[in-house]
C-alpha cells in the first residue's frame, strides 16, 4: 500500500512538472495568434526595418501634423481598421502596426520586441506629424501604455484594456506559479503613472475577456484628471468596435 501510494505521489508530481514545462516552453503560443493580413495594397503598407525584423505598417498616408498610431490585438489582423478609421480621421495619417509574425513581418513577438518596434515606429511618425495619438487594443493596451510613458504622445485611448497580463493568467492557471514562468508579464500598472497624455480608456460592458475589475484597476493607476473611463454598452471583448458609439470614442467625442 506504502509503495502504491509513493507511486501515485510521484506520477502527479511527473505530471505536474510536465505541464509546467510545457506552459513554460509553449507559452508565447498561448499569448500570440499570428493573423494574415487580408487589407491593403502597395499604395496601404509600408515597411519599417528594426533590428531583428522587417515589419509590415498598413498606413494611409497624409499631410499634415496629425497622426494616428494603432497597436491592436494579440489576433488581431490590424489592417481591418484601415477604412473605418480612414473615414473617422480623414484629416490624420494613419499608421497600424503589424506584430511581428503577423500580416507578413518578419520575427516573432515578445513583450520587449513589440514595445521596442511600437517606439520605433512612433519615433519616425513623429519626425513628421508632431501630433500623434496612439490608440492601443486589448494585448496592445500595454505597449500602449508604455509608449506614451516614454514619448510625447498628444492623446492616449486603451480599448479593453487589462492591468497585468500576469494578474489574469494567475487567476486562469491557479495551480500553476504562473509568476515564476511567466516572461511576458504586460504590467500595464507600472507604466500607467508615468502617463501625462490626456488618456481615454474603454471598457466592453460584457467584456468575455478581460475582467471588469482589471480594467477599473488599471484606471486607478493614471494620476489624477490624466485618464478618463467609458463602458461601451451592449458589447463584448470582440465586439466592441462594431458598436456606433465606438469610433467617436476614439475620436474623444463624449
Amino acid at each position: 500500500m506504502y509503495r502504491v501510494i509513493i507511486g501515485v505521489i510521484v506520477a502527479v508530481v511527473v505530471v505536474y512538472v510536465g505541464l509546467c514545462a510545457a506552459l513554460f516552453f509553449f507559452q508565447r503560443s498561448l499569448i500570440y495568434f499570428p493573423q494574415h493580413r487580408a487589407f491593403g495594397s502597395g499604395d496601404t503598407t509600408a515597411k519599417l526595418l528594426v533590428p531583428g525584423a522587417e515589419l509590415q505598417i498598413s498606413v494611409r498616408p497624409h499631410a499634415g501634423a496629425k497622426a494616428l498610431l494603432y497597436v491592436g490585438g494579440n489576433a488581431e489582423d490590424v489592417s481591418a481598421n484601415l477604412p473605418s478609421l480612414s473615414n473617422a480621421f480623414p484629416d490624420y495619417a494613419l499608421y497600424l502596426l503589424h506584430y511581428r509574425g503577423y500580416g507578413g513581418s518578419s520575427g516573432k513577438p515578445s513583450e520587449e520586441a513589440l514595445t521596442s518596434d511600437a517606439l520605433a515606429l512612433f519615433d519616425k511618425v513623429y519626425a513628421e506629424h508632431p501630433n500623434v495619438v496612439v490608440v492601443g487594443r486589448s494585448l496592445g493596451s500595454c505597449i500602449a501604455i508604455r509608449l506614451a510613458s516614454s514619448r510625447p504622445v498628444s492623446r492616449l485611448v486603451l480599448v479593453t484594456p487589462y492591468d497585468s497580463l500576469q494578474e489574469l493568467a494567475v487567476q486562469q492557471f491557479p495551480y500553476i506559479p504562473v509568476r515564476w514562468l511567466l516572461l511576458d508579464k504586460f504590467e500595464s500598472w507600472r507604466y500607467a503613472p508615468r502617463v501625462s497624455a490626456p488618456t481615454v480608456i474603454l471598457a466592453a460592458e460584457f467584456d468575455e475577456v478581460i475582467p471588469r475589475s482589471s480594467t477599473e484597476l488599471l484606471y486607478s493607476r493614471f494620476a489624477p484628471g490624466v485618464a478618463s473611463y467609458k463602458v461601451i454598452p451592449g458589447v463584448g471583448h470582440n465586439s466592441i468596435s462594431e458598436s456606433a458609439a465606438y469610433l467617436p470614442s476614439l475620436k474623444g467625442i463624449p
